[in-house]
């Protein structure tokens, strides 16, 4: 098996993964912009420890300063790598066991894997969007 043939989940170690973070402002607008987090070691990171990464990011990186007003406190896996995608856009709303609601887990402990999407939103705007899926333009 050439390198080629590896797949991308299985290219990194755990101790070095690439996940993206799916930022969600808004659900009902779909609003969302991906954080992109490099050489994240999946059996040592806790849940609580991820968030307060993309946190720093929001509050420190350029570009994110739309986002800066958003009470961010939950994550929910969406995909692992060559994992089925939903079809709604914004995220996944059925398996709401994927909500990661255990700050002291590790991400590995959680199923992590390279190239693992997750999403970062205010869990009552979750709620809401639920309720009344519907989006705007």
């Amino acid at each position: 098996m050439s390198e080629y043939d590896t797949p991308t989940n299985l290219v990194r170690p755990k101790t070095s993964a690439v996940l993206t973070l799916r930022i969600i402002k808004s659900f009902e607008f779909r609003t969302e912009k991906n954080l992109v987090l490099k050489d994240i070691n999946l059996d040592k990171v806790t849940v609580g420890e991820l968030k307060e990464l993309a946190r720093q990011a929001i509050q420190t990186q350029a570009g994110w300063k739309p986002y800066r007003n958003t009470n961010f406190d939950t994550l929910k896996l969406y995909t692992k790598a060559h994992g089925a995608k939903t079809t709604n856009l914004i995220i996944n709303l059925d398996h709401d066991d994927w909500i990661l609601s255990d700050d002291f887990k590790t991400l590995a402990d959680y199923g992590f894997e390279n190239e693992t999407e997750v999403s970062f939103f205010n869990k009552e705007m979750y709620e809401q969007f639920k309720t009344n899926p519907e989006t705007r333009w």
